[in-house]
C-alpha cells in the first residue's frame, strides 16, 4: 500500500518551496525597476517575507478583503481590494506591463478547482509582467507567452512554479 503525504507534509513542502522560489526571484530581479504584485494576502506570511527580502521594493497586494496578521498587513495605499478579475485589468491600466515579480497563492484545498481557476486567471496575469520579470505560483499556471523556469535548490517539484517573460 502506497501512502500519500500527510496534509502537514504537503503544507511544509509548499512553504519551503515558496520561500526558496521567492528568495531566488528576489535575487533575479534585484537590478530591475518595477513593482512586485502579491496576489492573495491570506494571513500575510509571504507578503511579510517579501517585505523582509525586498525592503525597498513597492509591493502591491491584490485581495478580496484584508484579514492578515497585524504584522503582515500592508499599508492601505498598497492594497487593491476586490475580485482579481476586476483588479488585474485595473492594474494593467494603472501600471502597464511593469511588474518584475508576481507571486500568487490563490488556490484553496481542492486541486481540481485550483486548476480551473489557474486556467481562467492566467490570461489576466501575464500582461502585467515586465520583460525579464518572474511569476511565482503555488499552482501550475497556463501561459502562452511565459516560459516555465527550473526551480531553485530547496524547492519541491510540483509545490511551486516559476515562469519568466523573455520578450
Amino acid at each position: 500500500m502506497i501512502m500519500q503525504q500527510s496534509r502537514l507534509d504537503l503544507f511544509v513542502d509548499r512553504m519551503v518551496s515558496q520561500r526558496a522560489c521567492l528568495d531566488h526571484a528576489a535575487k533575479v530581479i534585484a537590478d530591475m525597476e518595477g513593482p512586485v504584485f502579491e496576489l492573495g494576502l491570506g494571513n500575510g506570511r509571504t507578503y511579510h517575507h517579501m517585505r523582509h527580502i525586498m525592503p525597498d521594493r513597492d509591493i502591491y497586494v491584490f485581495e478580496r478583503a484584508v484579514a492578515s496578521h497585524p504584522d503582515s498587513t500592508p499599508p492601505e495605499d498598497m492594497v487593491l481590494l476586490g475580485d482579481v478579475f476586476e483588479t488585474l485589468p485595473q492594474a494593467l491600466e494603472r501600471f502597464g506591463p511593469s511588474a518584475v515579480l508576481i507571486h500568487a497563492d490563490l488556490g484553496g484545498h481542492n486541486a481540481q478547482k485550483n486548476d480551473l481557476f489557474a486556467q481562467k486567471v492566467s490570461p489576466a496575469i501575464a500582461p502585467l509582467l515586465a520583460v525579464g520579470g518572474l511569476m511565482v505560483s503555488s499552482d501550475r499556471m497556463y501561459f502562452d507567452d511565459l516560459v516555465e523556469q527550473p526551480l531553485p535548490d530547496g524547492a519541491v517539484q510540483g509545490r511551486c512554479f516559476i515562469y519568466r517573460r523573455d520578450s
